[in-house]
């Protein structure tokens, strides 16, 4: 029976794993906290609307409203665009610039997890009072997530980093 191959000297994977997954860990816990809120819509509402009515008074309540709505469906575009970033940044675990070309498959096992995450998350709402769980939501966060891939492969093409 053959025994497990050594790790290499020099290989830390303890300290690598803190390196690379404990912040997608982290970001995860923070997302999963947010969306346990169950009054999340009226805390931001109470930061967010005043400050447009403040900036700009003479815009109609409905208007503050869905400026409202579109600040909350783009903070979630950019939160899963980090955690598209993470995630991909722990499967590559870049060592130095230049190191390595640009990997779809990388990017791809990003994302599924990204929308893997988003859907969870959706069905996590489901037993928050409150919160409703939106197929839309899914679709948005997987897009977030996506515009966060596509900004590192820009980055990389321009760049060439690893």
């Amino acid at each position: 029976m053959d025994s497990p191959p050594l790790p290499q000297k020099g290989a830390r994977p303890i300290s690598d794993f803190f390196r690379y997954w404990a912040p997608v860990i982290f970001w995860m816990i923070l997302i999963f906290s947010a969306s346990a809120d169950k009054a999340s819509y009226r805390h931001s509402a109470g930061l967010f609307e005043p400050l447009i009515r403040w900036l700009f008074p003479r815009l109609s309540p409905i208007t503050v409203e869905q400026l409202h709505h579109l600040f909350r469906k783009t903070c979630h575009l950019g939160e899963y665009a980090i955690l598209g970033w993470l995630v991909w940044r722990a499967v590559r675990k870049p060592a130095k610039p230049g190191a390595r070309s640009w990997s779809w498959v990388e990017a791809g096992f990003a994302l599924t997890v990204v929308f893997a995450y988003a859907a969870s998350d959706e069905f996590h709402q489901v037993f928050i009072p409150n919160r409703t769980a939106l197929v839309s939501d899914v679709c948005i966060d997987t897009v977030g997530g996506a515009i966060g891939l596509m900004l590192l492969w820009l980055r990389w093409k321009l760049f060439k980093f690893g």
